[in-house]
């Protein structure tokens, strides 16, 4: 069983109980249709069992087949720093099928984000760092698809893109 080599801390995106047994850990693609997919699976779990789960999201974008992966990545990045992730990362994945620079842009602008300041965090050389952190540290841990999930530090084999099996891995894995 692969395992997460790169330990879950304050740098990385969470949600849900920070004091919670069951830590969850997604490497995902902005773009990944399955990651898309798996988008709402992960809200209905955090929503049914948000106190005990720690939900940590990293960046993954495969570029070569998803060429608006790493700009939605680093716009996520980038509305981290006014406290907007997660509404970011779930506007982008709500939008899919439509992105591009100036829908993000216009995202930004539907957060009420300062644009002059997304902007510059946005092409900045943290944003960029950030994601490619996450990236390493995902081939570290032998992640070669998206989405990819560990739970307490094991990677999930039995993801077969149905609620049903991320609830029984909760359950079976802490």
């Amino acid at each position: 069983m692969a395992k997460l080599r790169v330990p879950v801390s304050d740098k990385d995106h969470q949600t849900g109980n920070t004091k919670a047994k069951i830590i969850m850990v997604e490497y995902g693609d902005y773009q990944c249709p399955h990651c898309g997919f798996a988008h709402p699976l992960i809200k209905k779990l955090l929503k049914q069992y948000g106190h005990e789960i720690l939900f940590i999201f990293r960046n993954f974008p495969l570029q070569e087949m998803h060429p608006q992966a790493l700009i939605s990545a680093q716009a996520a990045e980038a509305a981290d720093k006014q406290y907007k992730f997660w509404e970011m990362h779930d506007m982008i994945f709500e939008n899919q099928d439509i992105l591009s620079a100036n829908n993000l842009l216009h995202f930004a602008k539907q957060l009420n984000l300062d644009l002059e300041k997304f902007s510059m965090d946005w092409k900045s050389k943290a944003a960029l760092s950030k994601v490619e952190t996450d990236f390493d540290g995902g081939i570290r841990s032998g992640v070669n698809g998206t989405p990819t999930f560990f739970i307490n530090g094991n990677r999930l084999e039995t993801y077969d893109a149905s609620y049903e099996s991320l609830v029984n891995a909760i359950h079976v894995l802490h």
